[in-house]
Order: C-alpha cells, then sequence, then structure tokens
C-alpha cells in the first residue's frame, strides 16, 4: 500500500478583519410551512406579516440562530431551551442524510454524563458500549491502557448518528424549531452585534433573520466562518501526508476493545459499531480510490497490520477515505456571532476528540449566550480565549497520537526505531499511560 511522498507541513492563514458589506436592503422573505421538520414561521416574526408574493415585510427575529444541525449546533439548542432561551436550527441537508451520516463513534465520560444529565440521551446508556481501555500494539506485542485504574473514567463507544438520531428526536418533541434543507444564502456581519442572515427553505423562498446571537455550528465548510474570520480560510492548518481507509463489516468484533496498532505495514485501527458490525481502518495514500481494492486485499491490508490478532471478517458494505488534516479558525467569534465545532475547529481522528471537542465549546458558549441575552457580555467575549485552551490540547493530542503511531512516507529507520523507542516510553511509564488515559477519556469541561 502507497503511501503519499509529501512529507505534513503547517501553514498558519494571516487574519484579517473582516471588511465592511453593506447591509442587505432587499426585503425580506418569509419562509411558508413546510412538513419537512420545520415549525410554524408565525412562532419566529411574532406577528402576521404583509405578503407580496413572496416578499415580506416583517423579518425574523429569534433569540439565537444556529447554523448547522450538527452535534454541536442540536446541543446547544437543547441545552438553551433548558434555559428558556428559545434558537432556531438550520441545516442544508435533509434529516435523513444528517441521521445516516457515519462519523465518530467514542464519547468521552464528560459527553456522556452531559447528554444523560440533561436529557439529551438516555439511549446511550443502553445501546452504547462503554469501554474501560484500549490496546496499544507495535509488532505482536501489546499493552493495554486501563482508563479507570489510572483515571477513574471511562469512555462509550456509541456513534455519532446515533447521538444525532437522540438529538434530533428531543428538539422534535419539544416542539423547537428545526429547519432541514435550508441553506445559508447570505450573512451580513458589517454590525457583529446585530447580524442579518438569508436562509433559503426546500421550497426557494428566502426569510431574513435579525438575531440576537448568531452561532455557525455548520462544519468545515463553514458559511459563517467568514464573517467571524474575514476568509472561510483564516486560521491555522496542517494536513498529514496519509489517510485512513475505512469500512464497515458484516462481522462480530474481533476484540473487546479498540486496538491501536503501529506496525512496519503502516497504522490500523481495530473498532466496532455493535455486536455484528465492525469498523477497521488502515493507512493508506490519501488519493487511493475505496473502489480501487477488493476485499481480498482490504483484510490481507489490515491483517498484516494486527500480527498476533485473527481478526474476525465478513461482507464489507460500506468503505471510505478519511484524510487527516488539523484546522483552527484564526478567531472564533466577533461580537455576536460564534463559532462551534467543525466551524471552528477538525483534528485527525486518532485521538477521537472531534465530536468531544464540539460538546465542549457548546458548554462554554451555552453560558455565554445565556449571560449575553441577559445584558452580561464578558462571558462571549471570554470564549475565545477559553475555548483555545481545551481545543489546543486536544490538537497536540490528536497530532501526538498521529505521530506516535503512524509511518511518514520519508521515514528511515531510525525514524522509526526512534518511534518503537517512544511508544515503549509511554506503555512502560505510568505516567505515561495515565497522561493517554486522561486526554483520550477527556478533561473536564470548563464552565467559563
Amino acid at each position: 500500500m502507497s503511501l503519499a511522498p509529501a512529507s505534513s507541513w503547517c501553514r498558519p492563514h494571516v487574519a484579517r478583519r473582516p471588511t465592511a458589506r453593506p447591509r442587505i436592503e432587499k426585503p425580506s422573505v418569509e419562509r411558508k410551512h413546510s412538513s419537512k421538520g420545520a415549525t410554524s414561521p408565525d412562532t419566529l416574526s411574532g406577528s402576521a406579516a404583509h405578503v407580496e408574493g413572496d416578499v415580506v415585510s416583517t423579518p425574523s427575529t429569534p433569540a439565537v440562530l444556529i447554523v448547522g444541525a450538527g452535534p454541536a449546533g442540536l446541543l446547544l439548542s437543547h441545552l438553551l431551551a433548558a434555559r428558556d432561551i428559545p434558537s432556531i436550527v438550520v441545516e442544508s441537508r435533509t434529516r435523513e442524510a444528517v441521521e445516516q451520516t457515519i462519523r465518530a463513534g467514542i464519547l468521552e465520560q464528560g459527553t456522556v454524563d452531559l447528554l444523560v444529565s440533561s436529557g439529551a440521551s438516555s439511549r446511550v446508556l443502553v445501546d452504547g458500549h462503554r469501554h474501560d481501555g484500549i490496546e496499544l500494539r507495535t509488532g505482536d506485542a501489546g499493552h493495554r491502557i486501563d482508563f479507570p485504574a489510572l483515571t477513574g473514567r471511562s469512555v462509550w463507544l456509541y456513534p455519532q448518528h446515533e447521538v444525532l438520531r437522540d438529538l434530533i428526536a428531543t428538539r422534535v418533541a419539544a416542539g423547537q424549531d428545526l429547519r432541514f434543507e435550508t441553506t445559508v444564502t447570505d450573512v451580513d456581519a458589517s454590525d457583529p452585534q446585530h447580524p442579518v442572515v438569508l436562509l433559503t427553505g426546500p421550497d426557494g423562498a428566502v426569510v431574513e433573520v435579525r438575531p440576537r446571537v448568531l452561532v455557525g455550528a455548520d462544519g468545515s465548510r463553514s458559511r459563517v466562518r467568514e464573517a467571524v474570520t474575514g476568509a472561510a480560510s483564516n486560521g491555522y492548518f496542517r494536513e498529514y501526508p496519509f489517510a485512513w481507509f475505512g469500512i464497515l463489516c458484516e462481522a462480530p468484533p474481533s476484540a473487546p476493545e479498540l486496538i491501536y496498532s503501529s506496525s512496519d505495514d503502516g497504522f490500523a485501527l481495530i473498532s466496532q459499531r455493535s455486536d455484528t458490525v465492525q469498523r477497521m481502518y488502515f493507512q493508506c495514500d490519501p488519493d487511493i480510490d475505496p473502489a480501487s481494492l477488493g476485499e481480498e486485499q482490504i483484510w490481507d491490508e489490515l491483517q498484516r497490520r494486527v500480527p498476533g490478532t485473527t481478526l474476525r471478517t465478513g461482507p464489507i458494505f460500506q468503505r471510505d477515505v478519511l484524510r487527516f488534516r488539523s484546522f483552527v479558525a484564526s478567531s472564533l467569534r466577533r461580537g455576536r456571532i460564534a463559532l462551534a465545532g467543525d466551524a471552528a475547529h477538525t483534528v485527525p481522528p486518532t485521538g477521537a476528540k472531534g465530536l468531544n471537542l464540539a460538546v465542549a465549546d457548546v458548554v462554554l458558549l451555552d453560558a455565554a449566550i445565556a449571560a449575553a441575552l441577559a445584558g452580561d457580555e464578558s462571558r462571549l467575549e471570554a470564549y475565545e480565549e477559553a475555548a483555545l485552551r481545551r481545543i489546543w490540547k486536544a490538537q497536540h493530542f490528536s497530532w501526538w497520537m498521529t505521530s506516535l503511531l503512524h509511518r511518514t512516507p520519508d521515514a528511515t529507520a531510525f525514524d522509526r526505531l526512534r518511534q518503537r523507542g517512544e511508544l515503549q516510553s509511554i506503555v512502560e511509564s505510568e505516567a505515561g499511560c495515565r497522561y493517554l488515559a486522561e486526554a483520550y477519556t477527556g478533561w473536564r469541561f470548563a464552565t467559563e
């Protein structure tokens, strides 16, 4: 299996202040009620509007507009509702597409505790699987990292699409305003204390929204980010010279816990999704075509990288290539516009930090928005600094786990032996194992 010839690099983008854009002059347009997950728009404007064709004179003025129905956006809406703060959540995809997207599967202890205590999900404790450790392997030698013994904490295997199903069901049952197939047409941030957003609904109609707070939780290709950073790409970026070839297969777990295996042939991760479905990855060239390998080749690649364990095989029903990128936006807040989740940062999947980092953002934003709407802007002003402390710790841990376990294209024999020495230094040291366990199971959430 070939790897990309280029080495990784770090590219800081120079942040510039967003230039003033002219205030939107076009008349606002109210979206008609749609059966696709939306509640009545009358709850937004607060009054009847005079309609001339598609044009309505009264814009919507919700307390909070959240762009993106991912983990960050949906959980923030849920937490704000517990404070009696209404919000609108808009998502460009269909509900079915959101609920069927296969993503991360590891939830930190703090994430699970918050989902349960807030009433967002009880199913995580029923259908999720608690994992008390992982196995680090080099060659045919394995070492278990015992999470409870080292930290008193655990993680849960509960895929992101299940989290999203729980959050969507909770929002719908509560009668909250959740709009699918609704895109952001424009964001006017010339006055960042009073942003104006144009939305286009599934029927093609447009609505102007003037929220008191705007949150961009719309993923790595965020439309809101430009209103905060001046350009969507402004920030700090690293791309790695390899990727993961991922599969889902019909087979019971090959091991009781996840195996992170570093070998001369490259990295492999043996994970799970359920008692009958496995999720597995192996390091590959980022430009490889997922359809170019036959099932026998895939199983050969995986088995060679995990000597000492006989993998359970079965029909492969999904395959994909996951590129490795890290990104942190140059700014996370401007006025009353804030970023959260992948709109603010992305990490490689090695450290299982993506979804959990989004939850940490939301914990801070929930309190900050509540205070701002009550007249105290200080927490919102401090949001970026508070969030970045955890973000950069998570970026380091994700980079460290990646560099510890993967083979780089230009690695020499010295580099490979040094890498093995680093891995041995970790597994043979209680302090090293404790650091890994603390970071993997998650640091305590900051509240301010």
